[in-house]
């Protein structure tokens, strides 16, 4: 019998469509939950054989695979990542970024450069302060945080998500399925990829399992889960990925000189 895997993976409620297929019990594969930096840390380190990691961390991996056409993405307004602002944007110099996403961080540092072109200092916005208490010009908030944003003294809301989508007319991947070797690799392309397509029928009972958990109301959640997130990698996809990584090594965020592996992801719609 083949080594088993092991899945690593964060227990978000942007992740339920594609994780709750994956949790029962399997002699296949150990199934483990993690923060996604940790996860991408542990990938690198070996202690995971494939892992949901943020997309700035997929390019940076050696001998990194892509191994599903599931992903966490977006076609527009994705409400659960914002950027605050007490000034005009071109005016901002000094950003808190949330800690809790190094895609997110990336997606500011570029749309200020590139859109606005400003230049500001950057600071570290740890999970437990609270966002409302920094006395940056704008904050980058992610999650759940972000969903219940009241913009406080905050002039300018900024939905990143939307803001990509406008510059480019591209979709944005913040997540995908990474594995770091070629082992088994068409084994998790179809186990990653039917547990998306059974999470994504399965939006309605999530909406009502988990609605309260995140202090959301059933609409609200539903209109997350059904309208703000995007769960196929296809072409699109790909093309909004070759621009970020793009604009992110031109900023020196990533290195120039790295390529990403694509396992069997053409099923994508």
């Amino acid at each position: 019998m083949q080594n088993q895997l092991t899945i690593g993976a964060v227990s978000y409620l942007n992740t339920k469509p594609l994780v709750a297929g994956l949790e029962a019990s399997c002699e296949d594969y150990d199934l483990i939950f993690d923060l996604p930096s940790r996860l991408a840390d542990r990938l690198q380190s070996g202690d995971l054989d494939v892992a949901l990691i943020p997309s700035i961390e997929a390019i940076t991996g050696n001998g990194y695979h892509v191994v599903s056409d599931a992903c966490i993405g977006c076609e527009g307004p994705v409400w659960s990542v914002k950027l605050l602002s007490r000034v005009e944007l071109p005016q901002i110099r000094t950003v808190a970024l949330d800690v809790g996403s190094r895609t997110s961080r990336a997606l500011t540092k570029i749309l200020l450069s590139e859109q606005h072109h400003c230049q500001p200092r950057f600071v570290d916005l740890p999970m437990d302060q609270d966002w409302r208490d920094v006395d940056t010009d704008a904050v980058l908030i992610i999650g759940d945080r972000a969903m219940h944003a009241d913009n406080a003294d905050f002039k300018h809301c900024v939905d990143l998500g939307e803001a990509w989508s406008q510059w480019t007319g591209l979709p944005f991947v913040f997540a995908m399925w990474v594995a770091r070797s070629d082992e088994r690799l068409d084994f998790l392309s179809r186990l990653l990829s039917n547990a998306r397509d059974n999470g994504t029928a399965r939006l309605d009972e999530f909406v009502d399992k988990h609605h309260a958990d995140y202090g959301l109301t059933v609409e609200q959640c539903a209109d997350y889960l059904h309208h703000r997130l995007h769960y196929f990698l296809g072409e699109r996809e790909k093309q909004a990925l070759e621009r970020f990584y793009r604009h992110a090594s031109q900023l020196s965020l990533i290195p120039n000189t790295t390529e990403l592996n694509f396992h069997d992801c053409q099923t994508a719609r």
